[in-house]
């Protein structure tokens, strides 16, 4: 057995400053209610008083005591028509799909009574069967979302769409000059098509396509396409700055690939080996099991060692300040992989991407680990393209530009230039849900229906094609783009009968039929494909590296968060408050940078830095330390500084990072030189997680690949108490009566060798079972409210020896474990005994359930709680002003899933493994007279996660899933959190296993 290793959660713990240890082990944290205003506006000072809670209080009970007068009247009007398919009370369920910005999800959207309130994967389609990302879970709430436009306006006011056409139609019959259409990547072929046809009208039209987060190079250097990366068959896999877990390219089929071979069993003990060059700590470094910073101006000389040793055939060089036997590693790995390897780059330098595909032919990537035949069209964006168009506005040669979910007056390096050329433009129209930067500058919104108002279809790898339906009628007078585009090119046909002539070109047989079972099903995936990607790219080629910045510059590298990617759903509440997957930051971004960089500029987090560009734009941040991040480098994430008024959720978080992007020779950079200076101000970061302290417990465990094969018994630590008959395991000294489950006992096993951290799994919780958004002011009280937190352990396994005085510093490249934390569920549960009123108490099948109309806020229970899971709302989060997000108002309420009880001000709640899901297994099993079926009850969390890390079931069942894996991993890698407490958890972990080198 392994030394046992030491884990901290974020630097203050790592440091145990006076302050942390002050607060480590106080259960509750002092009281501060929220102020006057929202979360966002109180949590910006920090300031609040005392009287505001009994000025709340006050106004609570007289509220209270007034409504107590007049019981409120409340009707329920039954169908005068009942349509055929919706049964009150009864779920439908309806394929579609979800895209935006690359991440791709076939999916199905749960309604009741016509209202979407969840989203899950798709299990017919062979791309993402399992999982979702979180921004798809999080999609279902966007459709209710208050501040999309309600009707198309017409130079800023609003209008009726017969107005809309009627202007667009003179406009355009009298437009001199070039007719363009501006979109993010489009990979629905019958929208690609119309936008031709559209086109053609014009003698001068031109399709621009470009992303806010481009991969412009790796196009250009591989034909126009994204290369039919297949991680699933790799052994070797090297990343140099490509987050493909996380937000690079197609993220949750990626994970679906990436985790088949890292999978381990009794039957399976060999693993892929990871190794991640790059310069933030991202989600995929995260994962890896060899990890190397390096600077910006350090990943072409990364790439040119590769490249003149894989395809020059000698040894890999050195980089300066790079680990060069990492380096040599790798080189060694991938050549002894030829055929089962592959190396990928998220870099937008052409010279970079043209290596990396030299690389891979060299090493017979192309027809493995690659398949040529299917590219993914997931990204098309042409940077030289819309560097083009944006000149052609400012010398007045455009005449008409339409914006299709495109907002480069944000979101591009080159805005303030694109806000000068479009008032050059005669016709500028916008199809934004929302008056978003650049709406605000069009002549004409029209806006579009949100993805689930709306049919379409979809294919992001070649062959594989689903289709969208609309599932609910649209919520507000919009209409959708691509009927739009029928109107204005005089086609009275609707978008619907569009697409089902489009499809007749691949579906056989009846028609009507094929029809039918493809929008049922979702998918088609024949081999068939219907996307025409032009190859309008310049051929990459490898050239010299790029000048270096000036000595002891600092590089800053712009990059995208998991949860809000490049800002298109900034308004979202659930995905700002999700915790970022490695820092655990909410509401907002900041300054990532190193702690020796910080100490040496004596910066502490929180500390509000002025950081200069290259242009000399100013931006101003917090700084938060974070371990792993490049020496000389610092991080900050796009998404941010939003200050539009449709837009409530996002304005005024954080600063609008794009101006980091740099253009140079017709390509964007996302790094450039900064100066950072102090300030005098400070500015709190809503972090999750790090305010508690595991104090040295055995909570995660990780082991070495090599040791797993040499003896799989000995990867786990379990923990034993003496006896007077020697070592023995916790449970067998107990004051506690076992119960015994004589129909179902419910569990769950967690993989930690399978988790990557995404997130998913919260979102989806929380969307599952009405838990609300509380804001940034009250997750710095340390007042989050979700049920499940994936919590983040830094170590530093890799430094000798593990002692931190010694160490030279654990905090510079640390490893990271990820571990999914919720309610165990104990079947000698520390909350049941300390309840006065029997709030929460223990059920016939092994769950540990709440009666919220019972409980009365002692907190008893969660003061109890080893795992620190339980949640207790201190507000009502319902109907309250002070709590504006997803429940303060009627249209957002439609999301809440009627299964379950929105909880209210004073009741503690905490994870039920979705009770409601069970109780509608069985009781659909009951009326057809057997018993539940493994796999047919699974909670939220399970579904929504891409690697199939979670998995719950019957534990009495012998034939299913969990006890098949229960059975095979007892005594190698199953383990309880906390086990010496015997609190006997009905949660499995299983531990993690690293491939070193």
């Amino acid at each position: 057995m392994q030394d046992r290793i030491k884990y901290w959660k974020g630097i203050e713990e790592l440091e145990n400053t006076p302050e942390f240890a002050k607060h480590a082990h106080n259960e509750f944290p002092e009281f501060l209610p929220v102020g006057e205003g929202s979360g966002q506006e109180t949590s910006g000072s920090g300031k609040t008083h005392r009287r505001d809670f009994l000025k709340l209080l006050g106004f609570s009970v007289a509220a209270v005591s007034l409504a107590s007068c007049e019981a409120p009247v409340r009707k329920a009007i039954p169908y005068l028509n009942k349509p055929v398919d919706v049964e009150p009370g009864t779920a439908n369920w309806y394929a579609t799909t979800y895209y935006l910005n690359g991440d791709y999800n076939s999916i199905l959207v749960k309604t009741r009574e016509a209202r979407p309130i969840k989203i899950e994967p798709n299990p017919t389609s062979a791309l993402t069967p399992i999982g979702t990302s979180a921004r798809a879970q999080a999609a279902v709430l966007s459709v209710y979302d208050n501040n999309r436009l309600r009707t198309p306006l017409l130079k800023g006011k609003e209008a009726t769409w017969e107005q809309v056409d009627k202007e667009i139609a003179s406009r355009l019959g009298s437009v001199s000059g070039k007719v363009a259409i501006v979109s993010s990547t489009v990979i629905s072929p019958s929208t690609k098509q119309l936008i031709n046809e559209f086109g053609s009208r014009f003698g001068n039209f031109e399709h621009v396509v470009y992303d806010a987060s481009s991969s412009s190079a790796l196009l250009s250097a591989n034909n126009g396409v994204v290369p039919g990366y297949d991680f699933s068959k790799a052994n070797i896999i090297v990343s140099i700055n490509a987050d493909f877990l996380g937000t690079w390219l197609a993220p949750v089929i990626f994970s679906k690939q990436y985790i088949t071979n890292r999978k381990l069993s009794s039957d399976k003990k060999d693993m892929s080996r990871h190794y991640q060059f790059e310069t933030i700590m991202s989600l995929t470094g995260a994962n890896a099991d060899i990890r190397v910073p390096i600077k910006p101006s350090q990943e072409h000389a990364v790439v040119s060692a590769l490249y003149n040793a894989i395809t020059g055939g000698g040894a890999a060089g050195s980089v300066e300040g790079i680990d060069s036997k990492a380096l040599a590693n790798a080189v060694k790995d991938l050549k002894a992989n030829s055929g089962k390897a592959l190396v990928v780059s998220g870099s937008n330098d052409p010279s970079v991407q043209a290596m990396v595909a030299a690389i891979n032919n060299s090493l017979g990537a192309n027809g493995a680990t690659i398949d040529a035949a299917t590219p993914y069209f997931v990204k098309q964006g042409n940077d030289a393209q819309m560097i083009r168009l944006i000149n052609e506005m400012n010398n007045g040669s455009v005449g008409a530009v339409f914006f299709y979910n495109a907002n480069p007056a944000y979101d591009h390096p080159l805005a303030d230039k694109i806000a000068g050329g479009l008032k050059k433009v005669g016709l500028k129209v916008s199809f934004a849900e929302r008056v978003d930067e650049t709406a605000a500058l069009a002549d004409i919104v029209a806006p579009d229906h949100n993805f689930l108002e709306s049919w379409n279809d979809y294919e992001p790898k070649k062959g594989y094609i689903s289709l969208a339906q609309p599932v609910l009628s649209p919520i507000f007078t919009t209409r959708q783009m691509q009927d739009s585009l029928l109107t204005w090119s005089g086609n009275s046909t609707s978008y619907y009968e569009y697409i089902r002539n489009n499809w007749r070109k691949v579906l056989t047989g009846d028609f009507n039929k094929a029809w039918e079972k493809a929008v049922h099903d979702g998918v088609l995936q024949n081999g068939t494909s219907m996307l025409a990607v032009s190859n309008t790219f310049t051929p990459a080629t490898i050239g010299a590296a790029p000048a270096k910045p000036s000595s002891g510059a600092i590089e800053a590298v712009l990059y995208e968060k998991v949860a809000i990617g490049s800002g298109v759903e900034a308004n979202n509440p659930w995905l700002q408050e999700m915790a970022d997957p490695i820092s655990k930051a909410t509401w907002g971004n900041y300054v990532a940078m190193p702690r020796k960089m910080a100490e040496e500029m004596k910066l502490e987090q929180g500390t509000v830095v002025k950081v200069t560009l290259a242009n000399n734009s100013v931006i101003e941040l917090p700084v938060l330390v974070q371990p792993g991040q490049a020496q000389g480098t610092v991080g900050i994430a796009m998404g941010y500084g939003r200050a539009i008024d449709s837009m409530p959720v996002a304005k005024g978080l954080g600063a609008n990072a794009f101006p980091i992007a740099t253009v140079a020779n017709n390509s964007i950079y996302y790094t450039s030189p900064v100066k950072i200076e102090k300030t005098n101000a400070t500015s709190e970061i809503a972090q999750m997680q790090t305010h508690h302290t595991i104090m040295d417990r055995l909570v995660v465990q990780e082991n070495t690949l090599a040791k797993y094969k040499e003896n799989p018994k000995d990867v786990t630590e379990y923990i034993r108490i003496a006896t007077h008959e020697g070592p023995a395991k916790p449970s067998a000294i107990s004051l506690w009566d076992d119960y015994e489950y004589k129909n179902h006992h419910w569990g769950m096993v967690i993989d930690l060798n399978s988790c990557i951290g995404c997130g998913a799994c919260t979102i989806s919780c929380q969307a599952e079972n009405n838990i609300p958004v509380v804001g940034k002011a009250e997750v710095l009280m340390r007042r989050e409210m979700h049920w499940m937190r994936i919590d983040r352990y830094y170590s530093a396994v890799e430094h000798e020896p593990k002692d931190y005085e010694t160490m030279e510093d654990p905090a510079e490249n640390p490893s990271v474990i990820f571990q999914p934390m919720l309610c165990q569920h104990c079947n000698h549960a520390p909350c049941e005994t300390v309840c006065p009123v029997a709030a929460t108490m223990h059920s016939s099948e092994g769950l540990n359930q709440m009666a919220y109309n019972r409980c009365v806020g002692t907190r008893y229970c969660a003061n109890n709680c080893p795992y620190k899971v339980r949640r207790f709302n201190w507000f009502a989060y319902s109907n309250n002003d002070k709590f504006d997000y997803t429940m303060n108002n009627d249209l957002a309420k439609f999301v809440l899933n009627p299964d379950v009880t929105v909880r209210g001000r004073g009741v503690m709640e905490k994870c039920s493994f979705c009770v409601q899901r069970v109780q509608l297994g069985k009781l659909e099993a009951k009326r057809e007279n057997r018993r539940p079926k493994d796999g047919e009850i699974v909670t939220a969390c399970a579904q929504s996660c891409p690697t199939e890390a979670i998995v719950f079931g019957d534990m009495l069942d012998k034939e299913s899933r969990i006890s098949k894996v229960l059975a095979s991993e007892k005594g190698e890698r199953a383990f309880h959190v906390l086990e010496e407490l015997n609190v006997q958890p009905n949660v499995t972990y299983l531990t993690k296993i690293r491939n070193l080198a």
